[in-house]
């Protein structure tokens, strides 16, 4: 949700909000309570006025109306995402076997039929069945885990998520952890489970000290994993238990390790924005980390697995920086799929947030 101060200050937002409480006075609500009940799209139509058209065709980019939040995934990851959700778990246990020790490919891999699982976990019972010390659908279930508890919890403010929806959190999530110690047994050199635990040591609120165990784990696997780094960097960032500080030290520290790293800084800045710290995009770390991701995305890192997230994160931050013309670039790239984390803080939805910076980069390159 915005900043309460962006809300009521800022003059299109003020509106926005006049008519919410409105709103919510004719229901006998409170403002914030009726909030809580609209979903992206009733948000967005309370933003007046809407987003002005721009000529996206002039520039070879998807018209707005085709802009989605789907995930755009690998072709053969979306065959066995859907043979997953069809009870079907060989496709996704073949796909895993035929990752390896790919570890980037392997936590996208996990991370979609988790997620899958989550919904429908008939194929992975069946996996687990027909194989009981499957290292992969140990993590699989260990991930789905996680999921689960995250669904139970709700993606609403703590102060309107329910003692039992609490209860199921902390109860699932301690069940993801130990499937999470299970899965490393079953595979010692892999990094995945420890990553996973990232995640879910946010969730039970770990201590730094604590935290950092687990990220030795990572680490003693494989110091270049790009999920694991952006789990942690959420850690050490302010709202959860670290500190603007830290988050950029962390940043820093893994940007210098390899290029495909360097969206760190960019991840750093868009936190800074999200925190309604004034003028993040302008450090000069956002450009010196520019200068590193950009040539590697033209580069050895254009099919990386993670090359969509650097890709929005480069948009944005190109855009802040008034560089339209190389953000049109990035945007390219992205096609109709407005599914890099950047884009979801945002209060109207992944859509609307995408359409409004791919409008300004049009504009800037005009």
């Amino acid at each position: 949700m915005l900043g309460l101060i962006k809300l009521y200050t800022v003059p299109k937002y003020r509106r926005m909000m006049k008519a919410v409480a409105k709103d919510a006075k004719q229901r006998g609500m409170g403002t914030f309570d009726f909030m809580e009940t609209l979903n992206q799209e009733d948000m967005a139509r309370y933003l007046t006025p809407p987003l002005k058209p721009t000529d996206v065709a002039r520039f070879g980019l998807p018209a707005d109306d085709d802009i989605t939040e789907e995930r755009l995934l690998p072709e053969p990851l979306r065959v066995a995402r859907d043979a997953y959700r069809a009870g079907e778990w060989q496709p996704g246990a073949d796909l895993l076997a035929g990752i390896g020790t790919d570890w980037d490919r392997r936590s996208t891999a996990v991370s979609v039929l988790s997620k899958a699982a989550a919904d429908d976990d008939t194929a992975l019972k069946a996996w687990r069945a027909a194989r009981p010390d499957d290292a992969d659908a140990a993590i699989v279930h260990a991930d789905s885990l996680t999921e689960v508890a995250w669904q139970i919890r709700s993606s609403h403010r703590a102060s309107n998520v329910s003692a039992e929806q609490f209860a199921g959190f902390r109860r699932v999530l301690e069940q993801a952890d130990e499937a999470c110690q299970l899965a490393a047994d079953l595979a010692p050199e892999d990094p995945t489970p420890w990553e996973k635990r990232c995640s879910i040591a946010m969730g039970r609120q770990y201590s730094r000290d604590d935290f950092r165990e687990v990220w030795a784990g990572v680490m003693e696997r494989d110091p270049l994993h790009v999920a694991a780094h952006g789990r942690a960097m959420q850690y050490w960032c302010a709202k959860w238990f670290g500190s603007h500080e830290l988050m950029w030290e962390f940043a820093e520290e893994g940007a210098a390790k390899h290029p495909k790293l360097a969206w760190l800084p960019l991840a750093a800045a868009f936190e800074m924005w999200a925190a309604d710290v004034k003028n993040p995009w302008q450090d000069k770390r956002v450009e010196q980390a520019l200068d590193t991701l950009l040539p590697w995305l033209d580069g050895d890192g254009r099919d990386a697995p993670e090359a969509r997230d650097s890709r929005a994160f480069a948009a944005r931050a190109l855009v802040e920086l008034n560089r339209g013309k190389e953000a049109i670039e990035q945007f390219r790239h992205l096609g109709a799929h407005a599914d890099g984390f950047v884009w979801s803080y945002h209060a109207f939805g992944s859509v609307h947030e995408f359409r409004k910076i791919r409008s300004r980069a049009c504009r800037l390159a005009k």
